[in-house]
């Protein structure tokens, strides 16, 4: 005999409103659209790559459009599209265009731009807002080390059109690491005064991949700081999101932020929960739990159960991550599916 399925025509109304227990509101959801990627970086994947998901495990488009209205509905402000590497995603223009017309208050894009030059138009048309750029090096035989792929001036040239199709502000994302690339910290800031990018640097945190991990690999924000205010001052500005903002002091273009999940956790003050490609809900990016969003879509469950569960999830959320102490646990899923 056939499952029977909720009647989604007689649910109740969503009530708005996504708070956790130490009083936090999640207002930002991170979906990673495919844990595909092109690049192997060295601080996210193994060398050889990992076991791709069958394609029937990866949530559909619809599935995605669905879940993220009830999100919208649940109170979600910001929606970012990621990996993986979410270019990869065929005609991902069209997941695009479907959350566009939800609609979404905010939608953004994380990637790494290897393909944003044939893509940046489309995603601007199907109503892109946003677009981060994963970027660690400026130094071309450095950033295939790190990335495990010859594509710099594809890279550079994918922000070139993003800022020909309007997609702005531009955040060039880059994960600092001592003794990798930390000698780069003035090239970044000189990269974003000439181009009004806004970089912002993120302290190295403990993910997959097989670059060992040590808190003394971590450039802290106050040395990154420090190390570019000494060329180019900066001026503290407010703090939005998760990033400590600074302006150049002489009112150059561009800014730059830092990250700092190791050094200074903001976890008091977190506003995110994730999506993966399979369709697991994170309250956090080291979470070690999940709810299994894709089996209440697949089941026939109505959206007031499924918003239930992600009521769920998000009270259950933990205080922090506690990275380097000693009681810290690394997931064990690959950060390609997890997403940026």
């Amino acid at each position: 005999m056939q499952a029977e399925t909720e009647d989604p025509s007689t649910e109740p109304e969503v009530t708005p409103g996504l708070v956790d227990k130490y009083g936090r509101v999640a207002t930002d959801l991170r979906i990673s659209v495919t844990d595909r990627c092109n690049f192997r970086c060295t601080y996210c994947m193994p060398a050889e790559g990992i076991a791709w998901k069958p394609h029937d495990e990866i949530l559909s488009f619809e599935e995605i459009t669905r879940l993220v209205k009830i999100f919208v509905e649940l109170g979600v402000k910001k929606v970012r599209v990621t990996g993986g590497e979410p270019l990869v995603r065929r005609d991902i223009e069209s997941l695009v265009a479907m959350l566009t017309e939800i609609p979404v208050p905010e939608l953004a894009m994380t990637t790494n731009a290897s393909k944003l030059r044939q893509k940046a138009g489309a995603l601007a048309d199907a109503g892109l807002q946003r677009i981060n750029v994963s970027l660690d090096s400026l130094r071309r035989e450095r950033f295939e080390v790190i990335a495990r792929f010859d594509g710099l001036d594809r890279v550079l040239d994918g922000l070139d059109a993003a800022s020909e199709v309007g997609l702005d502000p531009i955040k060039v994302n880059c994960v600092v690491m001592r003794g990798v690339n930390d000698d780069e910290l003035i090239d970044f800031a000189e990269f974003s005064r000439k181009t009004g990018f806004h970089i912002r640097f993120i302290e190295f945190m403990p993910l997959d991949g097989d670059s060992a991990w040590k808190k003394s690999n971590v450039v802290s924000l106050d040395e990154i700081v420090e190390t570019i205010s000494a060329r180019y001052p900066l001026v503290e500005g407010d703090r939005r999101g998760p990033a400590a903002e600074y302006a150049f002091a002489d009112q150059a273009p561009g800014s730059v932020g830092v990250i700092a999940s190791v050094t200074r956790p903001f976890c008091e003050s977190c506003n995110r929960v994730r999506l993966t490609a399979e369709g697991q809900m994170l309250a956090c990016l080291f979470a070690l739990e999940d709810t299994d969003l894709r089996s209440l879509l697949r089941s026939g469950a109505s959206d007031s159960t499924i918003a239930e569960a992600i009521r769920g999830t998000v009270a259950a959320k933990w205080a922090g991550h506690a990275i380097g102490n000693k009681e810290f646990t690394r997931p064990t899923r690959s950060m390609s599916m997890i997403g940026g």
